[in-house]
């Protein structure tokens, strides 16, 4: 998530793919796996999840080069039922491990009509939109959640942090219109948004981080140490970050709580993070052509229903969404000057073609 203030350069999404492409393979992921976790990368970078692009490789690299990530791992299903699957992610990249269970979803929802589908011993994911909207190309609703493994919120009116900013993201089919497609993590501000200020030496928004001494607004990004992250909508932001961790985690047998452990702690050697995926097969509640009718209606008449003075548009889940896809598969991702000099820099390390001059 570049600063506003700071210089940007775009860069073609096919570059910055083979790009990513390059460093996986130095860290001993096969080609096909290395592809699959740039794909979920770059996609979260069209659709302007900045903090789940590009923007995180460096430190992916750093956790796969101390043998936190398992770069050969093995998924496999545990347990499968008509409707329902338990994946084991065999400590291997989030992005692999979702990819492969979202597809999972569709499968069982295509026979059962619904499917929840479980994941266990997985890492960070990235953006949970990349996962929530697979199952829209087979006419499907799709429903992301999972354990952030990291722990920054507590429980309402606690001083502990021992709750992630555990995010839900929800993809529905639409006709004309673009799908709809939510991606909120259960704090005001997700951590990718939280450390990019930080990381930038601006000054944190009142309302994102308070004090865990006293509860009083934080600032200062350099302070954050001292900080938990509040929940969006005080206690029912908590209680959701709850419900969603526990279904994320000890259903699957994952990390919750206590239990997890802090992804950045040299000591840490496997996460154990949840997801859970959820497909739902549109035609088995009425045919598809009819509901996405019925959504393009409904997403007409709030979109255009009466706004408050000075607002110029009422904001639809997923319509900009669109919007900056087709502006970044055309001109190209806008990155910062400073995340193009990070990268290159680790690219000497990997010893692979730097970003800049790959155009």
């Amino acid at each position: 998530m570049p600063n506003v203030t700071e210089s940007t350069r775009r860069v073609p999404a096919a570059t910055i793919r083979a790009f990513m492409i390059d460093a996986f393979r130095a860290c001993g992921l096969p080609a096909a796996d290395a592809g699959i976790v740039a794909n979920a990368m770059l996609d979260a970078d069209l659709s302007g999840s900045d903090a789940h692009g590009l923007f995180r490789l460096a430190g992916y690299v750093r956790l796969l080069k101390r043998g936190q990530f398992n770069p050969r791992a093995n998924i496999k299903v545990l347990e499968r039922g008509p409707a329902t699957a338990l994946v084991d992610g065999d400590n291997g990249m989030g992005h692999l491990v979702m990819t492969y269970a979202a597809n999972l979803s569709v499968e069982i929802a295509r026979e059962a009509g619904a499917a929840w589908v479980g994941i266990r011993r997985s890492n960070h994911s990235g953006a949970g939109s990349t996962y929530a909207t697979i199952p829209l190309a087979h006419g499907m609703v799709g429903i992301y959640s999972a354990v952030s493994s990291s722990n920054f919120m507590a429980p309402w009116g606690g001083a502990e942090p021992l709750l992630g900013t555990n995010p839900i993201a929800v993809a529905i089919p639409a006709g004309k219109q673009p799908p709809i497609v939510l991606d909120i993590a259960t704090s005001v501000a997700s951590n990718g948004a939280i450390r990019t200020y930080a990381n930038e030496g601006r000054p944190l928004p009142v309302g994102w981080v308070i004090s865990r001494e006293d509860g009083e607004p934080i600032t200062d990004g350099k302070r954050l140490a001292e900080g938990m992250f509040v929940p969006v909508g005080t206690y029912k932001g908590s209680g959701l970050a709850i419900v969603l961790g526990l279904l994320g985690g000890p259903l699957n047998r994952a990390a919750f709580g206590r239990d997890v452990k802090d992804t950045t702690a040299e000591q840490v050697k496997e996460t154990n993070t949840g997801h859970l995926m959820i497909a739902l097969d549109v035609k088995r509640f009425l045919p598809l052509d009819t509901f996405k009718a019925e959504i393009d209606r409904h997403v007409h008449d709030l979109s255009t229903s009466k706004r408050l003075p000075g607002i110029d548009e009422i904001r639809i889940p997923g319509q900009g969404r669109v919007k900056r896809r087709a502006d970044r598969e055309q001109n190209g991702v806008p990155l910062a000057e400073s995340l193009i000099k990070q990268v290159d820099e680790m690219a000497g390390t990997l010893g692979i073609k730097p970003l800049t001059g790959r155009e």
